[in-house]
């Protein structure tokens, strides 16, 4: 795909995270392979970047690096592959690493982690206004309205929805040490002029915290319940998300059953997140 500079335009997913604040569960998953709505958040982000013409590894990376080898094998031949040693390096360290790889193009940036659904438009063009019209040279956001403009985090009034534009100017220069795109790229370009927040009109939510990944999930399920059809389900299931293979005997209700888990007849779930047959994390 061809970049708005002529250079040519790349994608990086960014999934080498640990996902410290969703633990338990990010014990047994990387964050970015967390399901929601029975899709890894890994797969709903190449999946929107396919819509956008970006597929296979030539144009779209993913790191690596906590709990790598899963990632790894779930990326398979989809995308060019960095799998970064020891400890993950950060938003800016990630893409540094991938310089070569880059290679001279603009290159749109992310989250693994980060949940986007707008039902009027498919994923990829929903994030297209992100790329219209671009010049090449500055850096580009995808935001929403924060609730309070001036706290910290925000740019230009603006809470951050997991997707950046960067051109190769900014990126040629990123060293493969850890380090985060805030401090290193977009804060210097908002203060030079050179950053302008695109808004997203559809629903965003950051899958970091047990809550927000349940918030996530139950808005994929709608106001029903989200059930795998290689799922068996003999019990009571109130909006909830139960992926495959998953065996519900007793009740859910606003809860999140992983693959492969277990809901015993006498169990009844709330507001929960159960993997396998013994953890089960409050979403509270």
């Amino acid at each position: 795909m061809t970049g708005p500079a002529g250079g040519g335009l790349c994608a990086v997913v960014l999934a080498a995270g640990e996902g410290t604040r969703l633990r338990p569960l990010t014990e047994r998953l990387p964050k970015a392979l967390c399901p929601v709505g029975n899709v890894p958040l890994l797969d709903r982000a190449l999946a929107r970047l396919a819509g956008l013409g970006l597929a296979g590894p030539a144009t779209v990376a993913v790191n690596a690096c906590y709990l790598g080898d899963q990632v790894v094998e779930r990326v398979g031949d989809r995308a060019h592959l960095s799998v970064e040693p020891g400890s993950p390096l950060g938003t800016a360290g990630g893409v540094g690493r991938l310089r070569d790889w880059i290679a001279g193009r603009a290159v749109l940036v992310g989250n693994a982690d980060a949940y986007l659904a707008d039902p009027a438009v498919p994923a990829g063009p929903d994030i297209a206004a992100l790329l219209a019209g671009w010049g090449g040279d500055s850096v580009r956001l995808l935001g929403q309205p924060a609730a309070d403009p001036r706290a910290p985090g925000t740019f230009d009034g603006h809470v951050f929805t997991g997707f950046s534009l960067l051109p190769w100017r900014l990126v040629r220069d990123l060293p493969a040490t850890f380090g985060d795109l805030v401090r290193a790229v977009w804060r210097p370009a908002e203060a030079a002029g050179r950053l302008t927040v695109v808004g997203y009109r559809g629903t965003f939510v950051d899958t970091g915290t047990p809550a927000d990944y349940l918030a996530a999930n139950l808005h994929a399920a709608g106001t029903g319940c989200l059930v795998d059809p290689a799922a068996t389900v003999t019990g009571a299931c109130h909006r909830s998300v139960v992926g495959a293979g998953a065996v519900v005997r007793g009740a859910v209700t606003r809860s999140v059953v992983w693959p492969g888990a277990t809901v015993g007849a006498e169990e009844h779930l709330r507001d929960v997140i159960r993997a396998g047959t013994d953890l089960t994390v409050p979403a509270g």
